[in-house]
């Protein structure tokens, strides 16, 4: 726990200077690099792929993502690209038909795509206008939830909420996790509002909180029924005390394109 504590304490304040502090390509840089190392995680460290070239197409396919997300691209670029992708995956399996399969490839696709666009959000978030404020959503919606339902959850918890999947999360703590969730999202308009002069949809912020408490108990849930089925602990160890990064970001996979869709749709701030 006192590892844990001390990369949080560490890692988190270097994640907002990144974030907040430089230019929005160093997000940019920053999200693409985490998305590199899930890729291993997934293919290599979760065992899904032995092929390490798959997984080189994979990483390249994913820092190719993230750079559309921040240049926001013609789509024709990324449908070429994904095109050279798949061609490149499809070739590797009818090379070793016998030791690649099907199965494999698709992972690669979901890892080399997939989670680099849902994470490929926050770069989307961070060059919007007042990107700064918006991206900070997402983590509040990311990181509220985990920490409120754990607290409610060794409070209150007596109701297993998925014991195959989660032996440790309760109904009791879900429901703290939300609570919790929406409480800080209000905390956090009211900051905007009365210091930075933002006009505030209050019902919209609680929308926001219980969706987003939702959504941060999806992609956990999620990734830990991805790891069962992996036969493993954690995805790896970059992080100690909280594994790697599908690991600490895994919520952030759901959450943060879902602020994105919601910024689009209802904005809760305006300026």
């Amino acid at each position: 726990m006192k590892t844990r504590i001390l990369v949080a304490a560490v890692g988190l304040p270097l994640l907002l200077a990144v974030v907040l502090a430089l230019p929005d390509w160093a997000t940019a840089i920053l999200v693409a690099a985490m998305c590199v190392v899930a890729v291993y995680e997934l293919l290599i460290g979760a065992g899904f792929c032995t092929q390490r070239r798959v997984a080189v197409y994979a990483a390249w396919a994913a820092i190719l993502v993230c750079f559309l997300s921040w240049r926001a691209q013609p789509a024709v670029y990324a449908m070429a690209a994904a095109l050279v992708f798949f061609a490149a995956l499809f070739g590797e399996m009818l090379a070793a038909h016998a030791k690649l399969s099907f199965q494999s490839i698709c992972v690669a696709v979901f890892a080399g795509i997939v989670i680099p666009w849902l994470l490929g959000a926050l770069i989307r978030l961070r060059v919007m206008e007042h990107g700064k404020f918006f991206i900070l959503t997402a983590f509040v919606l990311t990181m509220v939830p985990d920490s409120g339902a754990y607290f409610a959850g060794r409070a209150f918890g007596k109701h297993k909420l998925c014991p195959v999947i989660s032996p440790h999360k309760t109904v009791e703590g879900a429901i703290g996790g939300v609570v919790s969730t929406v409480i800080f999202m209000a905390i956090y308009a009211l900051v905007l509002q009365k210091a930075f002069d933002f006009r505030i949809n209050y019902f919209y912020v609680i929308v926001y909180g219980i969706l987003g408490a939702g959504a941060s108990m999806l992609g956990d849930l999620t990734f830990s029924v991805i790891k069962r089925q992996a036969g493993i602990k954690d995805y790896g160890n970059l992080l100690p005390g909280h594994g790697g990064v599908l690991d600490r970001f895994d919520s952030t996979t759901v959450v943060a394109p879902l602020v994105e869709v919601l910024l689009l749709t209802i904005p809760f701030a305006v300026k």
